[in-house]
């Protein structure tokens, strides 16, 4: 690990985010225009990879994760660290070595044969060797890297300032993510994967759950042989699904392949409990058989009861193309602000939806990507901050899909896999139901009946505003009220001083203490208000 000196990791990192606070406030001093904003954020976004690679550690996780963030961050930024890959250097083997020596003890040698001193993976927490075992069989050895757990510490904590010091006092866009939230989250997921204990146990469920698909190869785990610092996993060998070349020798399709994909992926995405947050090509491979292998279950996230019920509407209302459904689960999941305009929604989603594979390959994909980018940044969209790991799941393997089937609708892929999980939920009528409310009659009924009721419901929206521009109107008044108490204050304050009359001054100094507290309990429950209302609006 580069730069394990604590001092030299938090002097290179917040020299680099000093930086960066500066010139983003030079340049919004200067009022630039849009053009050099973006000639900045490509600079910045270098200098931000530059230091990455050299650093590592939990640093190339926040890189990785920032990448996936276009709703967040300027595209020049994105494009300069969205291929950040998780693959460092590896350390030597006399450090591995002693690492397994302390946690097997010196005898470890009772159970391999062989441990190869070369690592078959690294990346930025851990590394992967191949051993083998006393009876022959061939296990994964993953190992933590050296003093990466007092490395990750102290990321955390030069983090933790850079975020409490942007949330404060940086003018970049905030309204997006909540950063204290994220940070929350992500240290939750980072410390979750320096415990490779955890990980056995994440293993164990996913075989347990997966264990009806015959399709799907999940490792087997040698638990007398795990510690919290060492994970020995049954050996699977497999080919990615990036190499276009091998899998011609696979006998099953790419199709056939895709279809598998979203078999495994499909009930993570929408059923309660835990879902694979780190499924890049390196982690997810096909057998020669044809199997999908599901491997590192280090990162994972976890999806709520109420979370995977709207999930679930959102599928159905895509498949059965009801969009004013599909936008009330985006509301419900919080994907929309409450000053979205609904109709605009729909029609957007629409016109996504309606895109086909041969009218996307003859776009240029880069620059609808950055128009893309640009009206997620317009609209009032944000991406809650719980649902971060599981959106970088759900891109990463409708990558892995786009790229194996080119010429295919991944929505018509997903289809009859959906249709299929359904059915083994018992919701099939649900699906129905949402394609019958999608036809023009349905649509037609509910117009007539929104039409009829318009009247009443402008009423009593009328009535609530007015309402609310009553009490608005006594807080303003009542603040007007004590702050012209207030300059009475002043001024009797004033006349007592020139006239050396004590029980004016002292008079005057009472009022104005009183006034000007009252004005800020005032103030106070005014903004509360406010709040409390915008909060009333958005249900």
């Amino acid at each position: 690990m580069k730069s394990k000196n604590k001092l030299v990791r938090v002097s290179k990192v917040l020299s680099l985010f000093s930086i960066i606070f500066l010139q983003i406030y030079w340049y919004k001093i200067r009022k630039k225009p849009k053009a050099e904003w973006d000639k900045l954020w490509g600079r910045i976004g270098e200098r931000f990879r530059k230091t990455l690679f050299e650093l590592e550690g939990l640093l190339i996780k926040i890189g990785q994760i920032l990448s996936t963030r276009a709703d967040l961050l300027p595209n020049a930024f994105i494009h300069q660290i969205e291929d950040l890959t998780d693959h460092v250097p590896p350390s030597d083997w006399s450090d591995i070595r002693a690492i397994l020596e302390k946690q097997w003890g010196n005898t470890f040698h009772q159970h391999f044969h062989l441990i190869e001193k070369t690592a078959i993976a690294s990346a930025s927490i851990g590394e992967v060797y191949k051993g083998v075992l006393k009876n022959g069989t061939e296990v994964a050895i993953k190992v933590k890297r050296p003093n990466i757990d007092s490395v990750i510490q102290t990321d955390f904590r030069i983090l933790s300032f850079i975020i409490w010091f942007a949330d404060h006092l940086v003018p970049i866009p905030k309204g997006f993510i909540n950063f204290k939230v994220l940070f929350k989250e992500l240290k939750q997921v980072i410390e979750r994967e320096l415990d490779y204990s955890k990980e056995l146990e994440t293993i164990l469920l996913f075989k347990d759950r997966f264990s009806d698909m015959h399709d799907v190869q999940i490792p087997s785990v040698y638990s007398e042989l795990s510690t919290s610092n060492v994970l020995v996993m049954e050996w699977l060998e497999g080919i990615r699904l990036t190499d276009m070349e091998a899998l011609k020798h696979i006998e099953v399709s790419r199709k056939e392949m895709a279809k598998k994909l979203m078999k495994l992926f499909l009930p993570q995405w929408l059923e309660p409990g835990m879902f694979h947050a780190d499924p890049h090509p390196g982690n997810v491979l096909v057998s020669k058989e044809g199997k999908i292998i599901l491997l590192d279950f280090g990162m994972v996230g976890e999806i709520t009861k109420k979370d995977a019920t709207y999930f679930q509407g959102l599928i159905e209302s895509f498949l059965s193309k009801n969009y004013a459904k599909a936008v009330d689960c985006l509301f419900h999941l919080g994907f929309l602000l409450p000053e979205s305009e609904t109709r605009i929604i729909e029609r957007l989603l629409a016109e996504f939806i309606s895109f086909q594979p041969a009218q996307l390959k003859e776009m240029d994909l880069l620059a609808l990507k950055m128009e893309m980018n640009d009206l997620i940044q317009t609209l009032p969209i944000q991406v809650p901050t719980r649902f971060v790991f599981l959106g970088r799941s759900f891109v990463t393997i409708e990558g892995i899909i786009r790229n194996l089937v080119p010429e295919e609708d991944p929505i018509e892929i997903g289809k009859p896999v959906f249709i299929e999980w359904l059915n083994k939920q018992g919701n099939k009528w649900s699906f129905v139901w949402q394609w019958i409310q999608s036809q023009p009659i349905f649509k037609l009924f509910h117009s007539v009946t929104d039409f009829l009721n318009a009247p009443q419901k402008i009423e009593q929206l009328k009535e609530i505003e007015q309402r609310r521009q009553f009490q608005f109107t006594i807080f303003e008044n009542q603040k007007k009220q004590l702050f012209q108490l207030t300059l009475l204050g002043f001024t009797g304050i004033a006349i007592g001083l020139y006239t050396l009359h004590p029980l004016i001054w002292k008079l005057s100094v009472g009022i104005s203490v009183f006034s000007i507290i009252a004005y800020i309990i005032s103030s106070f429950k005014l903004k509360k208000w406010m709040k409390f209302m915008h909060e009333k609006r958005k249900n």
